[in-house]
């Protein structure tokens, strides 16, 4: 069941995008009277699911999840038809048009994923507000795991700059740090400054999530107990864990992870209840726990900021930059030899395993829309950004091709067009390949 929820997720996001996009074109093409001969969702090599012709447009589609397009007359596109390229221009060709006409026709799409993404942004901002964790508010140091440390984090470390900058939300914090060129932190009470270690970052990118090597610190206050035998034991919610086996415990990860290292075992821990100590005896589990949580005081770190509907529209703009800002940088990380961010490239597999889901207690799952739409417009921007690429085939590479008629004032020849499409098809096929690859890998492997 939770498989097909993200499926469904993922088919509905990506066709809202694709037919936004596509409208992006088609729509200032038909303005400017220039035919447009099909209009799909999704590719339809040999085939399609569903077609039907109204007027000179065909509308479909297709079996292949993998975008969607639509073919206008005179142009030289992926499917490189270009028998009708040869006869002389008609006036409702692309190739017709003025190239201005052309440069708003192929920037209609990006244009479309961007205000979308802004739109989804401003209504999550206005209709839910948005809750972050202030780092402020913490007065204890991070927790710094031995993936931090082999950035150059130590412990008692407190974090005050990122880059020159500082951030006090706590999900941006974990991977402004993964981004970032130097770190400012408070340590022994001097500011120090150091160059964040491109090794402690493949180390990060190598766990199951890149980002879990920074986590607030916190009291062990138990306030969750699920395991009977640790109640039996006569632990209850509300104990704090001061000790283990005459260890001092200031902090719950502290607790964790001396928990973890004794799977198997009993441990002597001391708890503070009602202001005394109280001894107890627990037996871990064979898997290293204890069957408890100490997360709700976490809450009061927790601020949600509302907006009014004027605010909401900025905010929208704001947010949809930080996206494509976050993402343009994440660049630096897939192409950096150390890093290699690469590894965690994933194609529409591993996009739909990592779908948003909200899994109820009594295991039962459902949609999440406010991550679903919070997905679909990060995804949005995304998609702006490639197709902006100035690669041919995309519509970044066509924008080039019309802007340097633009200023030279003469069109591409339109062999070399041909050619450059040519490449740029075989790139992106061989690209997609490489991706669908991958995924196919980890899961042979089982490291999907």
């Amino acid at each position: 069941m939770e498989l097909a929820i993200k499926i469904f997720q993922f088919i509905l996001s990506i066709s809202i995008l694709v037919i936004l996009h596509e409208l992006g074109h088609f729509l200032p093409a038909k303005y400017f009277k220039t035919k447009v001969e099909k209009f799909y969702l999704f590719f339809d090599p040999y085939f399609s699911i569903v077609k039907k012709k109204i007027g000179e447009t065909e509308y479909g589609i297709g079996w292949l999840p993998f975008g969607g397009y639509v073919k206008i007359a005179g142009m030289v596109d992926e499917s490189m038809d270009t028998e009708q390229l040869k006869q002389p221009a008609q006036p409702w060709e692309f190739r017709a048009k003025p190239a201005w006409q052309r440069l708003i026709i192929m920037l209609g799409g990006v244009t479309v994923n961007f205000f979308l993404a802004w739109i989804i942004y401003g209504c999550l901002s206005f209709f839910n507000g948005e809750t972050t964790f202030d780092t402020v508010k913490v007065d204890a140091p991070m927790n710094y795991t031995s993936v931090a440390k082999g950035m150059g984090f130590q412990d008692g470390d407190k974090i005050l700059k990122v880059d020159g900058k500082t951030q006090n939300n706590l999900d941006k914090l974990a991977l402004d740090v993964l981004l970032s060129d130097e770190i400012t932190v408070l340590r022994n009470g001097k500011e120090v400054t150091f160059p964040t270690n491109d090794e402690g970052k493949a180390m990060a990118f190598r766990d199951e999530n890149p980002r879990a090597f920074l986590t607030p610190r916190f009291p062990a206050v138990i306030d969750s107990i699920y395991n009977p035998k640790t109640l039996q034991a006569g632990l209850k919610v509300g104990d704090q864990v001061v000790a283990v086996d005459g260890k001092k415990i200031s902090y719950y990860d502290e607790f964790q992870e001396t928990v973890r290292n004794s799977a198997g075992k009993d441990l002597k821990v001391d708890v503070i209840r009602d202001g005394a100590i109280q001894p107890l005896v627990l037996s871990v589990s064979k898997e290293g726990t204890l069957g408890l949580a100490s997360y709700k005081q976490l809450t009061k770190f927790y601020e949600t900021k509302h907006f009014t509907f004027g605010e909401s529209i900025g905010r929208g703009f704001t947010r949809s930059i930080e996206s494509l800002t976050y993402q343009v940088k994440q660049f630096k990380l897939i192409f950096n030899s150390k890093v290699q961010g690469y590894k965690k490239v994933g194609g529409p597999l591993a996009i739909i395993k990592n779908m948003p889901v909200d899994k109820a207690k009594d295991g039962s799952v459902s949609i999440d829309w406010t991550l679903f739409w919070s997905f679909t417009a990060m995804f949005s921007v995304w998609l702006a950004f490639l197709n902006l690429i100035p690669i041919p085939g995309l519509d970044g590479g066509h924008v080039i091709f019309t802007l340097y008629e633009m200023i030279v004032g003469k069109p591409v020849p339109q062999k070399v067009l041909e050619n450059a499409q040519m490449v740029g098809v075989i790139f992106l096929l061989g690209l997609m390949l490489l991706i669908f690859g991958a995924d196919i890998f980890k899961i042979i492997t089982n490291k999907f």
